[in-house]
Formats: structure tokens, C-alpha cells, sequence
């Protein structure tokens, strides 16, 4: 592995967010000074430790452009979406809105200074598929959403060059974890089971790539340690199993019996059912390894769920 950037100084947007307050604890655990933008606010903001070198910074998404930055950061990790969920991913004009904020996300990097942009694709850019998914990979997004991350990670890319910034855009698969949503398969499961519950699935043969928080951080910050300008990384476990397994495993990590029906739902139309990562680029160029297997991300995130009542649907 060549000699990487040097990081001493951060910004993280969407930083209560899963990958981004676990991304915000790796920083500040490596002795980076970080600034965390946070959504004004926003009840997440317990998710961020109280820590000499954490400056929270509040503004919405959309108001980016007005900051005009006291200090100096080396890299900009960009994660703030809105609507990454739900309905609203086929909104269209809010989709597009979120195109125009990365692009107001970079010029607020290049105010600070940065010398290097990192930001937050996902699994949603690219066609259906039944084998792993990589960098090269077709990309024929089929929402609003994913047609807005392919876009605002094109568009992002020409704008850092044109600033001589590097450019590394990580495209997320499925991570789970502490201050995760409550909407996700694993979390809306451990929810149901902790209550009492049987939640409902399909049949879970899916083959399905899970990555916990504390790796998907690391990996985005290898990216921007080692990840070589204008490329793209998937980043996952390059491990899939069938959804089932994982469900079955949610169980166990629940305990007193809790049960889920698998079956008891049908396929949607169109049902993805691959949905896995190919790491060889990311591995190759940044060294990451995932560390945390998930029979122990899921013990840990049922350990939080247990001590934390509820979470907003927000990753800002």
C-alpha cells in the first residue's frame, strides 16, 4: 500500500447518522479534529460524544453555501441526504435538490480547505443483478434516489476536479448497527421482536451482503487515506449469505425465544434478490478487511436497541 494522505482535520456531514457518528468515534479515537454538521435540532445529536476535538456545526443540508468555515479540514466526508427512504426516494424534485446540495457540499470542502472528497453512493446506482456488484458495474438506478446518487456522484467528481480536489465516491450496500433507522429489515426486526412480536418476512433466500457500522466507517475512511482519485468502491463484507440466516441469527441475538415468520410475506414484483459487494478494488488499493463478524454486529446492535427506546427516521 503507497504512502496514504495525511488527515489531521475533518468535516462529516450527516454525522448522527449511523456510518457517519460511527465514522465521527474512528476520527476521534485516531486524534483527528473533527467538525460534525448536524441538522438543526436534530434528536440524533445525542448519537455524537462529547469530545475536546469535536466541533458540531448546525445547518440543514440546504444551507451549506451560507457556512463559511473558521478553520481548516484536510478531507470532507459528505453523507448528509434527505429522503434516502421511504416514498420520497421517487420525489423527484427533492432527489434533485439533493444533487445540487452534494455539489454546494463540495464548494463548502473546497472553503475549508480540503484537499480531499469523500462521499456516500450506494447500492442504488447500479441495475439489478445476479452476481456481485463492483465499480464497473451497469449502472441503470431504478429510483429517484439512486438516479440522484449516480448523478450527484458524476457531477461531484467533474466539480473536484475543476477544484484540484481528489474525488472518491464509496457506494454503500446494506450496513447495520448502532443509531440505525428504524426502518431497516434489522432494525424494525429487533423493534418487533423486543416488543413481543413475530415480524413478517419473505421466504429470506435473497443472497445478501451485511456490513456492520464500525467497518463501513472504516472502509470510508481507508477511501480517504488510500483510495485513489476519480475511482469508485463498493463497499460491503464480500461475504453474502441468504437473508434467512441473517434473520434466523437476528433471533438468536434477541434471546427468550423471539421467533420471525419467515414466508409469511411474498416476494415483491421485481423482487432484488442479489444484493452483493465486490471489495477486490477496495481491498487492493486501501487494505480494508471487515473485522466485525455479524452473529457480533447484531449482538451489539440488539444490546443497543435494548437501552434505546427509539430512533428519528433521519440521516441529516
Amino acid at each position: 500500500m503507497v504512502t496514504g494522505r495525511t488527515i489531521r482535520s475533518a468535516v462529516v456531514s450527516g454525522a448522527t447518522g449511523m456510518i457517519g457518528a460511527a465514522l465521527t468515534r474512528l476520527l476521534l479515537e485516531q486524534g483527528i479534529r473533527v467538525t460534525a454538521l448536524v441538522n438543526r435540532n436534530s434528536e440524533k445529536r445525542r448519537n455524537l460524544p462529547e469530545h475536546r476535538l469535536l466541533t458540531v456545526v448546525e445547518a440543514s443540508l440546504e444551507e451549506y453555501e451560507a457556512i463559511e468555515p473558521e478553520t481548516h479540514a484536510d478531507v470532507f466526508f459528505h453523507l448528509a441526504w434527505m429522503a434516502p427512504w421511504g416514498e420520497k426516494r421517487n420525489d423527484c424534485l427533492l432527489q434533485a435538490e439533493n444533487i445540487r446540495c452534494t455539489l454546494e457540499a463540495v464548494k463548502l470542502a473546497e472553503r475549508y480547505g480540503c484537499s480531499c472528497f469523500v462521499g456516500a453512493g450506494s447500492q442504488a446506482e447500479y441495475k439489478r443483478a445476479n452476481m456481485k456488484l463492483g465499480p464497473d458495474s451497469l449502472t441503470v438506478p431504478e429510483s429517484g434516489y439512486g438516479c440522484a446518487k449516480l448523478a450527484a456522484g458524476q457531477l461531484s467528481r467533474i466539480m473536484c476536479k475543476q477544484y484540484g480536489m481528489a474525488h472518491i465516491w464509496a457506494r454503500f450496500f446494506s450496513v447495520y448497527g448502532p443509531c440505525d433507522n428504524d426502518y431497516t429489515m434489522v432494525m424494525s426486526g429487533i423493534r418487533s421482536m423486543l416488543a413481543g412480536e413475530q415480524p413478517r418476512y419473505t421466504a429470506g433466500e435473497q443472497l445478501w451482503d451485511y456490513l456492520y457500522c464500525d467497518d463501513a466507517a472504516n472502509a470510508m475512511f481507508l477511501c480517504a487515506r488510500y483510495g485513489v482519485d476519480g475511482l469508485i468502491y463498493c463497499i460491503g463484507s464480500g461475504f453474502s449469505r441468504p437473508l434467512k440466516e441473517y434473520i434466523e441469527e437476528l433471533c438468536r441475538a434477541v434471546g427468550n425465544g423471539a421467533q420471525a415468520r419467515l414466508g409469511a410475506l411474498p416476494y415483491f414484483p421485481n423482487q432484488v434478490m442479489h444484493l452483493e459487494a465486490d471489495i477486490t478494488a477496495l481491498t487492493r488499493d486501501t487494505g480494508f478487511c471487515p473485522k466485525v463478524p455479524f452473529e457480533e454486529g447484531i449482538r451489539r446492535t440488539v444490546s443497543w436497541a435494548r437501552l434505546h427506546g427509539g430512533s428519528m427516521p433521519e440521516n441529516r
